[in-house]
């Protein structure tokens, strides 16, 4: 019987040996950038990958989502290693798609590459037989809630209920065979050493605003006009105003964008599109903060005699992290980096669909510091692929090696002793408490 020194060195030479292959997918990804629920070709890809391994899996999930499985064969909890689809949307980034300026300006290229790179070492000789309990491998899309018009059409169709892909993993009961989960994001923030991991994000909801005026000649005759867009420009001023009066511990964050800003110039400005997140540090910060905003829009229209439509949408929940999870992952990187790369984290103001699935099972989401430049910027390009890739799928596959061997005694005890802070009909039930829809006139 080997130890579990031996079977984790079995799994990392496997993922070494194809450490050339590994980051080239992660590259491939890089240079076929797609937005959420738009991930075609990426998901093909994928499974093509998944494919090419031997591993069985289903595709269509949440549009584009795949979800493959590693069984054991031996009884044990399920453990989610998962990657993200989806890109954002960067314009000037020098990966970016030159249609659709979809870039990889948050390394989840890396995401995918680092799933298959733990499945590259369980798959390795003898491993899996030293394991027990199901590994499954989730790519999920549209992680990055950006196209807020787009994604509430596929909404309004039928398509989707909610606009990220972990919430609609959720709802689809892709994840109700699963008990704790993980993923590495990369990260490009010199100060978090090589690995950082641990901490807490903001929450968030959407909203998808529409000013609506009346059109008259701009030069002509503006004063028979009602113009949409002074009405959101007072409703941006208003947005503004109210900044003072959030709590600093509540990390509130509101960034509001104008998508259409009228028809022509020569038209007074008669429908006018705007989307705007809501982010705060806990459900009661973001929400109250949703009807500070929501007021600030209605002033708008108020105040030029126009009306505005309403559209807030759900988002994603605070994450946290399982500290028996954490500890596991800790000491295996720490034998890859060394203990003095390692830098536990705090608080960040982002926003991640993880924290979703954090309300309903043990979730760890560490970074690998493995880029340069802003996050979400169009500087911002993974630089060390072997850290980006290849320790990253290591930290994790022997983070699974460690739950599920010796009968999967660890991940049972770490199922058994998480209490969640919701189930999932509670999770659901609050994300569709979120959804509003209204029209205000003067």
């Amino acid at each position: 019987m080997p130890t579990i020194k031996e079977i984790k060195s079995t799994a990392l030479k496997a993922i070494d040996s194809s450490s050339s292959e590994l980051i080239g997918v992660a590259q491939h990804i890089l240079n076929n950038p797609e937005p959420g629920f738009r991930e075609e070709k990426t998901s093909r890809y994928v499974a093509g990958k998944l494919r090419e391994m031997g591993i069985s899996y289903q595709d269509g999930i949440a549009i584009t989502g795949i979800k493959g499985v590693l069984d054991t064969g031996r009884s044990g909890p399920t453990v989610a290693v998962m990657g993200e689809l989806d890109s954002l949307k960067v314009l000037g980034h020098p990966h970016a798609d030159p249609e659709t300026a979809a870039a990889h300006a948050c390394g989840h290229h890396c995401q995918v590459a680092m799933m298959l790179g733990v499945a590259t070492g369980l798959k390795a000789v003898g491993v899996l037989d030293h394991l027990s309990g199901r590994i499954v491998l989730i790519a999920v899309p549209a992680e990055e809630y950006i196209e807020v018009e787009y994604r509430d059409e596929l909404r309004r169709q039928g398509k989707i209920e909610f606009l990220g892909g972990k919430p609609e993993f959720i709802r689809l009961g892709a994840l109700d065979d699963v008990d704790m989960a993980m993923m590495t994001h990369t990260s490009a923030n010199a100060e978090e050493g090589k690995i950082a991991f641990g901490g807490t994000n903001n929450g968030i909801v959407a909203k998808r605003i529409q000013f609506l005026g009346r059109a008259s000649h701009a030069g002509g005759a503006p004063h028979a006009g009602v113009n949409a867009l002074n009405a959101a420009m007072i409703a941006l001023s208003a947005i503004h105003a109210q900044r003072e009066t959030y709590r600093d511990d509540d990390t509130v964050r509101i960034h509001p964008i104008i998508t259409q800003g009228g028809v022509a110039v020569s038209s007074v400005p008669a429908d006018v599109r705007m989307e705007t997140y809501v982010r705060g540090k806990s459900v009661e910060a973001f929400l109250s903060a949703s009807e500070k905003v929501d007021r600030a829009l209605r002033a708008g229209a108020m105040a030029v005699g126009g009306s505005v439509n309403i559209t807030t949408l759900p988002g994603y929940l605070p994450i946290q992290s399982d500290e028996t999870m954490l500890g596991i992952y800790e000491k295996n990187a720490a034998q890859l980096v060394g203990q003095e790369n390692l830098v536990r984290l705090n608080h960040r103001t982002g926003s991640t669909d993880m924290g979703d699935v954090s309300q309903l099972m043990p979730v760890i989401h560490p970074y690998v510091v493995a880029a340069e430049g802003i996050g979400h910027g169009s500087d911002y390009v993974v630089t060390d692929y072997e850290l980006g890739v290849i320790t990253g799928a290591k930290a994790m596959a022997m983070t699974v090696i460690d739950l599920l061997s010796d009968d999967a005694r660890v991940a049972q005890q770490v199922k058994s002793e998480y209490q969640a802070p919701m189930t999932k009909a509670q999770y659901l039930a609050l994300m569709r408490s979120m959804f509003k829809e209204g029209s205000y006139t003067q």
